[in-house]
């Protein structure tokens, strides 16, 4: 069972974990962290045809961006179509460019109430699974949803997912499940289904903005990310509006970049804009992302160098 107290006295330890993984990133001269382009920070773009998909992995190399997250609905029903997936695998070879995860949308609910509703949702994600295989993907990501009391949603969700595991296990594909408005808002609902699971294959992708519960009802974003970090295979960078320093206005990025880095994690943290400036919008991120883990290496350097005189 998730136990909140304990894991609330683990987040104020938290300053130490991160001091001592920046300065073990210090000595091998690693980055903290990676960033990642996701399609959906294009996305009026797409829709206006002004981009088309095949050009994703093209932007991110122009944008000093080395690997990108798909978003499904721009692959405009090709998702089983194996000469459209070789192009664009082809694209990310010629660009240098890594495939990370594919974002799946419009397949039904995992959660369905109804057991061969459920099913069929499941069996939707199927051809996902498939091409994330054949771009070189790690993950999926899915959103978690349904119908009825706390704990019967928890099941209907745990159900279909698990199902969805058993399949992507096969393909060596993993199922990452990110936070969005509504249930799967509050982390401690979303952390009870990734443990009802209970598959190797499962996991979260913790996204900085999509906490909110209701239409005047918050979960705290920085508390509900520690807590999803210790199952995250992704993590999701949202941005919107920046104030005159280059900052997001809604989320202290510093504050939260500190929490994913002290949680152990190393893997990409991927640039998810959300503004009308698409281009700018992504720089804009890029800049800041690449900010912060300046600050905190920096912070790790400085003390490296007091501990060595001492």
């Amino acid at each position: 069972m998730y136990n909140r107290r304990l894991f609330l006295r683990n987040f104020l330890t938290a300053p130490a974990l991160l001091s001592m993984a920046c300065r073990s990133a210090w000595r091998s001269g690693r980055q903290l962290f990676k960033i990642s382009l996701s399609e959906e920070s294009l996305r009026r773009s797409l829709l206006a045809g002004q981009v088309d998909h095949l050009d994703l992995p093209r932007i991110a190399k122009e944008l000093s961006i080395h690997a990108v997250e798909y978003g499904g609905e721009f692959f405009a029903g090709r998702a089983q179509d194996r000469g459209y997936l070789e192009n664009m695998r082809k694209q990310c070879q010629d660009f240098s460019v890594k495939s990370l995860l594919i974002r799946c949308d419009g397949e039904g609910r995992l959660g369905e109430p109804d057991a061969l509703l459920r099913k069929g949702a499941v069996e939707g994600h199927y051809k996902w699974v498939q091409a994330a295989q054949r771009l070189g993907c790690q993950a999926i990501c899915v959103h978690a949803e349904s119908d009825g009391s706390f704990l019967e949603q928890q099941q209907r969700v745990a159900d279909g997912l698990r199902q969805l595991c058993d399949y992507a296990e096969d393909y060596k594909i993993n199922v990452l499940v990110e936070n969005r408005n509504g249930p799967s808002a509050n982390a401690g609902w979303l952390i009870g289904v990734i443990k009802m699971v209970d598959h190797l294959r499962i996991g979260t992708l913790p996204d900085f903005g999509n906490f909110q519960l209701a239409a005047d009802e918050w979960y705290d974003r920085y508390v509900g990310v520690a807590e999803l970090m210790p199952f995250a295979g992704a993590v999701s960078a949202q941005t919107g509006e920046f104030d005159a320093r280059g900052n997001d206005i809604r989320t202290d990025y510093l504050r939260m970049v500190r929490v994913v880095v002290a949680a152990g994690y190393r893997g990409h943290i991927g640039i998810n804009y959300r503004g009308p400036r698409e281009i700018w919008g992504i720089q804009a991120t890029k800049t800041l992302l690449e900010r912060v883990r300046t600050t905190l290496m920096a912070e790790a350097d400085s003390s490296q160098g007091r501990h060595s005189l001492t």
